[in-house]
């Protein structure tokens, strides 16, 4: 078997410190404690990684909006029925709150037959002119019922809307139509749950004046995971493999680990357009089957260490119904012998809940990054004697083919930003302040073993909090209150939509000729633009500052402990160690500093381990076959870096210049130049 090759493996040791399982008095935990106290708020929007107790919040959010502020129902809003069981009835006064969760049988849609269309939307009607308080149905239910009765139909309601990130500002996005329309007639109440905010495709969420209009809570993955009581390793990395998956599985699946093993989309290049043969494959790889358990549907396979129960989800006879019932049988939950191996294809994803899951094996590039940070929730839950779990993406290295070349490039670009996102999801949270005369240390920070320097730009971490307190040299504040929230609330928004900006990534990871510069200011200055364009150009630049900062000082850090010896990163403290490291290291850290760091050096250092040097220089190939050298917008960007540059050197830059980064300033004032004596001469 040939050796299995592993790209960006991020590797988060975290503190188990039992804070995010604790409940308060009400029976509370922390997030939802957290969530509850907002809930006054007309527009309350929830970002809070899977497995982080949103669904309960909801509940004590909602009883409180309709015994005490006088709403009149409730719409529990979820994408797919299987989700409807995240809110089925709770004896939450067992815990300590004041009144129990219940549902009518009926009013649970998810569970009714029928059409979304059909019945179901005469079951809203029905629900409209009842007296009972709270209906559960699909996104799709409640998109037809808003059609059919107008938005009108809704007033003095709370809309509750779980997994937010299916809605987008797009005019095509039906639901988000709908929400923008609500909120423009303000006679609703509306709760936006998501565990991450953004969109696979970079759409933004909300149109940008109706998001101003949310409450926001965060609650991040570093406290989530940092405050569990078992689980305190989480492992993500990505596998290249030659051949056919089926073969090679078993290099990189354990079978004593509780996994789900997502197979590939049928359309993707890693299928082998047979997903049933898929299946017994894997089966066959793993050992001798014995046959269908007669209660639980489930395939029984005999190994050297016992019997494996595996779940097929992708065969789509009858018995997958029961085998998926037999999944959620409640009374199984808290059995770790229930099931040993779940095979999915569609299914098993969001919302999907089986916490002893220690091991999501993905093969294939997924359709999005949201969709990959859901499959990395299903194995983030905590368990007793749980205490590592791991993401796995196996995808086949390109091969000499040209269209599979330029697929297999696509493929794994997407798994480096899928990388680098997950990589800063799961850090703690960052907070730069400008570096000056006046700095003082801030409470609650510890600023390592010399302490404070007053001297120095120094990077202060508060363990309970999971934030960084980072002073940084030359850095521009944000001035607006919008600015300051995105500042606080959505870098990794705006790092989502730069790794996810191809031609960023693949300079930053081919091109020996980029000037890193060119993608710190010029590329992430154009998203941030795009992304935020009513901000003006100071809050632009202190959101695009602060969103590379965020980024480079985790890849510094990275790239620190992937060199250090093994001893010294194995601890919950080893990222902060590093960002800590990095600022001491250097003699002044500010912007400009960070500005000259490539965002991607890492990842490509990582990558030229990873894959092997044919396949390397196959991708290099197809990428510098893509160079253009310099559009219009890049050149105006340049140009207007250039007119800072002349203001503080008095003098424009040149084109004869050493330092890579004027002369490139001036090849952009150069080109623009060239393109109006051009259109001059017809």
């Amino acid at each position: 078997m040939t050796d299995i090759k592993s790209i960006p493996s991020v590797s988060v040791n975290y503190a188990r410190n039992g804070s995010s399982t604790k409940s308060n008095t009400m029976g509370m935990r922390a997030m939802q404690e957290r969530a509850y106290e907002k809930r006054g708020e007309q527009y309350l929007l929830i970002k809070s990684p899977p497995a982080s107790g949103k669904s309960r919040a909801l509940m004590f959010i909602t009883l409180d909006k309709l015994y005490n502020q006088g709403l009149k129902k409730a719409f529990i809003v979820v994408p797919e029925k299987t989700i409807g069981a995240s809110f089925n009835n709770e004896p939450l006064t067992q815990y300590g709150f004041w009144t129990d969760w219940e549902v009518a049988p009926q009013w649970n849609l998810c569970n009714a037959p029928g059409d979304d269309n059909g019945g179901k939307v005469g079951a809203v009607k029905s629900f409209l002119d009842s007296t009972d308080r709270v209906l559960i149905c699909t996104h799709a239910t409640f998109r037809f019922a808003v059609d059919r009765f107008g938005v009108e139909a809704f007033d003095g309601c709370l809309i509750a809307v779980d997994e937010f990130h299916h809605v987008s500002a797009n005019s095509d996005n039906k639901l988000g139509i709908q929400l923008g329309q609500f909120i423009a007639r303000d006679k609703v109440h509306i709760v936006a749950m998501t565990g991450s905010y953004f969109r696979g495709d970079a759409e933004a969420v909300l149109a940008p004046h109706d998001e101003a209009k949310f409450e926001v809570v965060t609650y991040t993955y570093y406290e989530q995971l940092n405050g569990y009581q078992y689980l305190k390793q989480l492992d993500i990395g990505y596998y290249f493999y030659t051949g056919s998956y089926t073969d090679e599985i078993l290099s990189v699946l354990n079978p004593a680990e509780k996994t789900i093993i997502h197979i590939p989309n049928v359309n993707s290049r890693e299928s082998t357009k047979d997903k049933i043969k898929e299946v017994e494959h894997i089966i066959h790889e793993l050992g001798e089957w014995q046959g269908i358990d007669d209660k639980t549907g489930f395939h029984l396979v005999k190994t050297p260490n016992g019997v494996l129960k595996i779940a097929d989800l992708v065969d789509d006879e009858a018995k997958r119904d029961m085998v998926l019932n037999t999944l959620r049988d409640p009374a199984a939950k808290h059995n770790r012998e229930h099931v040993d191996i779940i095979i999915a294809l569609g299914m098993a994803k969001e919302g999907f809940d089986w916490i002893w899951c220690e091991h999501a094996l993905t093969v294939g590039y997924r359709s999005s990054l949201t969709e990959i940070i859901q499959i990395i929730g299903r194995a983030t839950r905590d368990a007793k004697g749980k205490t590592k779990a791991r993401f796995t993406n196996l995808i086949a290295e390109p091969d000499a083919a040209e269209d599979a070349v330029t697929d297999a490039v696509n493929d794994t670009l997407k798994a480096i930003a899928a990388s680098l996102l997950m990589e800063q999801v799961l850090a703690p949270k960052f907070n730069f302040t400008p570096k000056n005369s006046q700095s003082v240390p801030v409470d609650g920070f510890d600023y390592g073993e010399g302490g404070y320097d007053p001297k120095k730009e120094n990077v202060g971490f508060n363990q309970q909090t999971g934030q960084f307190q980072i002073e940084i040299k030359g850095l521009v504040e944000p001035k607006s209150k919008e600015a300051a929230r995105i500042c606080q609330e959505d870098l990794n928004e705006v790092i989502a939509a730069f790794v996810q900006d191809k031609t960023s990534l693949e300079r930053g990871l081919f091109d020996t000729e980029m000037v890193p510069e060119e993608l710190t200011q010029v590329r992430m200055g154009k998203i941030v633009k795009d992304k935020y364009p009513e901000l003006d150009e100071n809050d632009q630049e202190a959101v695009r500052q602060h969103a590379i900062a965020a980024l480079n000082l985790t890849q510094q850090a990275k790239k620190i402990l992937n060199s250090a010896d093994d001893a010294w990163k194995a601890g919950n403290t080893a990222l902060i160690d590093g960002v800590r490291k990095f600022a001491m290291d250097v003699r002044d850290l500010d912007i400009d500093l960070i500005d000259r760091i490539n965002p991607f050096g890492e990842a490509y250092a990582i990558l030229a381990k990873a894959m092997n040097e044919d396949s390397l220089k196959r991708v290099a190939l197809v990428i510098a076959g893509k160079k253009v050298n310099l559009t219009i917008e890049e050149a105006r960007e340049l140009a207007k870096r250039a007119l800072k540059f002349k203001q503080e050197r008095g003098r424009l830059p040149s084109l004869t210049s050493q330092d890579p980064w004027e002369k490139r300033m001036a090849e952009g004032v150069a080109f623009l130049v060239r393109m109006k004596a051009e259109a001059a001469n017809g």
